[in-house]
């Protein structure tokens, strides 16, 4: 079955609830950037907070980031998300390796450390939304919590999970966000905390077969849950050439004639897919004459 995502309400529209499949575009991630097991759990995680939170926002041609900068080995963690759910990113270091945490799982948490979240959203507006907050755990998944908590006022509650084989390859990977809106009653409140309790880890339940529909009905059971709609994922770079030469030419005009005058064509990569663009000096010497 194809990534997507299931969207949904409950409990009369108390409750607005959003449930990810997300194996291949992690596999897909993993292909481009070759990343070590730690690095695969530490961008997928990411990546699908990110595609549920990007099908949050109402404009077709809205955009989010998510910048978390820590202190641990990774050297940050950057994703972006269009609101179809459309997702890419990259960590600063791919090949990071570290022992198993406490728990005998990936240390996604050490490999991001002590540091910052951002969330920036373009919305089209003259100045993007942005919000900083100090991570929490940095597993990702409680710093989005925290960061709906207090940056959205909206409370959440969000599960995130990635499962990788003996192999390298991803196993298993999916989350959910649920989040109440400001009608929910006392009572939708307590039978979602005690279904909540009841949530092992995201990453058992895909293991036990449970599909995004089954895991929705089981956080939302007694809260009369309704799929409203699915949404195809997927990791896409929409790099060019195009806007590597606008990259370029945005640089400093002394910066660009340096290049020139080294006499040597320019070879970039995109920081999204590792997608390489070469420029020749005449391209070099065209973007400069056009500054």
């Amino acid at each position: 079955m194809k990534d997507h995502i299931l969207r949904a309400s409950a409990a009369d529209n108390e409750i607005r609830a959003f449930a990810i499949s997300g194996k291949n575009l992690i596999e897909k991630a993993k292909g481009y950037h070759n990343l070590t097991p730690l690095a695969s759990a530490a961008l997928g995680r990411s990546l699908l907070g990110a595609s549920m939170m990007g099908v949050m926002m109402k404009g077709e041609d809205d955009r989010l980031t998510l910048i978390f900068k820590g202190d641990g080995p990774i050297n940050g963690v950057t994703v972006c998300a269009d609101s179809k759910g459309i997702v890419k990113g990259y960590v600063g270091n791919p090949y990071v390796n570290m022992e198993l945490n406490y728990l005998n799982k990936l240390d996604v948490g050490g490999a991001i450390g002590y540091g910052t979240l951002t969330v920036i959203k373009d919305l089209g507006l003259k100045e993007p939304y942005t919000s900083t907050i100090n991570l929490t755990t940095s597993e990702v998944a409680e710093d989005l919590t925290y960061y709906f908590a207090t940056s959205e006022q909206t409370p959440s509650a969000v599960a995130l999970g990635v499962l990788v084989d003996t192999d390298c390859s991803i196993k298993q990977a999916g989350g959910f966000i649920i989040q109440l809106m400001p009608n929910a009653s006392e009572k939708t409140i307590d039978i979602l905390e005690e279904n909540l309790k009841n949530i092992t880890s995201i990453t058992a339940l895909l293991e036990e077969g449970l599909t995004t529909k089954d895991i929705l009905n089981k956080v939302l059971e007694n809260l009369n849950p309704v799929i409203l709609d699915t949404i195809n994922v997927d990791f896409v770079c929409d790099c060019s050439k195009e806007r590597i030469e606008n990259a370029i030419a945005a640089i400093g005009k002394n910066d660009l004639e340096e290049m020139i005058n080294e006499n040597k064509e320019v070879e970039v990569s995109c920081h999204f897919c590792n997608k390489k663009y070469t420029l020749s000096v005449d391209e070099l010497k065209n973007l400069l004459n056009n500054k």
